[in-house]
């Protein structure tokens, strides 16, 4: 595939709202904006929940600009599209689309579609190609009947100029006007049960009977999702010695959050821990990887394609199924609570690993960077290279 005679591609996504579809693409079209020999227009996607409201200020005043500049589509315009929202819109034989979709699964429920039509019925009256994020997303494609050479994976990224370690007097700082102390796990995310958060809170409970300085930081997504009541619900299922022993040393922010603000947090804490039972790509993982954090994490997933164990130790799961209310079965991971407590205690008591996870994941993150991601995304597309090479 080329592009239109013009050089011209659309996008078709979510702008200036914090969903992970909306930061992806925000990301990527900061980095085709700026390539030469390609003229970007974007089209607006509605958001999947009216009540969703946008909100400015993410990004740095230049960035934001220069996101608010990309012009609409004129009309009539046919060019090669790429589109990536929610739900998926597979589009008719003969359009030149590339559709981003996540199997989180290992399969992709009908709600997950427009119309709310079978995957395997779109797809088949399509030429799309599908763009996922992760080798553990694109299996539950093929396993909704896609053909191989039709799902491809461009995965997600990391801004160097936001996401990098901090020095020790700015670290300090942050943890000074956050008012954090003791040692502290981080969990960032929408306190779904995909997250793994009941398993996190029992964990963390074990680990705080033997290291009463452990502390949980926990960033939810309030605008987006319920997280603040999820968090709730989970916390009543613990039994009272465990929410004794969690509650006076966990913090919740349900804010929206800037990018550079996020980035933050991680800097500030001194370990990420998801032990997540089911992710399309876990893109926190990686900003904490960039960010200088060790990282704690399920081994079997997305992450494999990109964490090292040279800054990350895994937690042991166990594939399993579970049935949808439309009897569609849906895959998943269960980590193992032991190994998590193992874990968890693990990194209080070496500093080793903390050491060299705070340089050598960075390292391992600088080969996911947005750049890199965008050369491989036009690749995907049928771009040729950006000039001066990426």
């Amino acid at each position: 595939m080329n592009l239109g005679s013009d050089g011209s591609l659309l996008i078709e996504g979510w702008r200036f709202i914090a969903h992970s579809y909306a930061v992806v693409n925000q990301f990527q079209l900061l980095e085709l904006v700026r390539q030469p020999g390609l003229q970007v227009f974007h089209r607006d996607l509605p958001f999947y929940n009216p009540n969703w409201q946008s909100t400015l200020g993410l990004f740095d005043t230049a960035s934001e600009s220069t996101l608010k500049r990309i012009p609409a589509p004129p009309l009539n315009l046919i060019a090669p599209t790429y589109r990536i929202g929610f739900p998926y819109t597979l589009p008719t034989r003969g359009e030149r689309v590339w559709v981003f979709g996540t199997a989180e699964g290992r399969m992709v429920p009908r709600i997950y579609m427009t119309g709310n039509q079978p995957f395997i019925q779109a797809y088949r009256n399509s030429q799309a190609t599908i763009i996922t994020p992760s080798q553990w997303s694109r299996s539950g494609f093929l396993h909704e009947g896609a053909d191989a050479e039709r799902v491809v994976v461009v995965p997600h990224g990391i801004d160097p100029k936001i996401h990098k370690p901090a020095n020790s007097y700015k670290r300090q700082k942050l943890r000074k006007d956050l008012g954090w102390q003791g040692f502290i796990f981080l969990h960032i995310g929408a306190m779904t049960s995909n997250k793994g958060i009941d398993l996190l809170l029992k964990a963390f409970a074990a680990v705080a009977t033997v290291n009463p300085e452990a502390r949980l930081v926990l960033k939810g997504s309030d605008a987006l999702y319920a997280s603040q009541q999820y968090l709730a619900n989970i916390m009543q299922t613990l039994t009272v010695q465990e929410r004794q022993l969690v509650t006076p040393r966990l913090t919740y922010y349900g804010a929206t959050l800037t990018f550079k603000q996020c980035a933050e947090l991680y800097q500030a804490a001194d370990v990420y821990v998801s032990p997540y039972r089911a992710e399309g790509f876990n893109l926190p993982v990686l900003e904490a990887m960039a960010c200088g954090l060790p990282v704690i994490c399920t081994q079997g997933g997305a992450t494999d394609d990109f964490t090292h164990p040279d800054a990350t130790l895994y937690v042991t799961s166990t594939l399993s199924q579970t049935m949808q209310p439309d009897q569609t079965p849906t895959w998943f991971l269960a980590p193992d609570l032991e190994h998590l407590v193992v874990q968890m205690n693990k990194v209080m008591t070496c500093p080793d690993f903390v050491t060299q996870a705070q340089t050598r994941g960075p390292a391992h993150a600088a080969n996911y960077t947005w750049h890199r991601v965008v050369a491989r995304l036009r690749s995907v597309l049928g771009l040729a290279p950006a000039a001066g090479g990426q």
